[in-house]
């Protein structure tokens, strides 16, 4: 398995808007790639910017591909995206799951 990590930034005052983006277009787009296992959109403020980090789990490098291209460690970016983000990181950060635990239990933050 692998873990797929990307990061970026948001005028904090942007940041509710984009995070909705990330839950209605983003997130489909990764659950219809086959072989994607879950997501999970992170955020945090510091100061007047807003950090996101998406991170997926996968079962291999070629469905990776599938999602993001050729170049699995190319980021992958939305249109939309121009009209939130302060820059765009041009890669991702993939990991090897050595182990992972976890409750069947569905989290989204109220």
């Amino acid at each position: 398995m692998i873990c797929r990590m990307w990061h970026g930034k948001t005028k904090q005052a942007d940041a509710d808007a984009y995070e909705q983006f990330l839950i209605e277009r983003a997130i489909p787009d990764y659950r219809s790639i086959a072989g994607n296992i879950d997501v999970a959109i992170l955020r945090w403020d510091e100061g007047d910017v807003t950090h996101f980090i998406t991170r997926t789990h996968w079962d291999s490098e070629e469905c990776i591909k599938a999602f993001a291209g050729e170049d699995s460690l190319d980021a992958k970016y939305y249109p939309e995206d121009k009209d939130f983000l302060l820059e765009f990181e041009p890669f991702v950060v993939h990991y090897d799951v050595v182990r992972m635990e976890s409750s069947p239990r569905f989290y989204e933050r109220t």
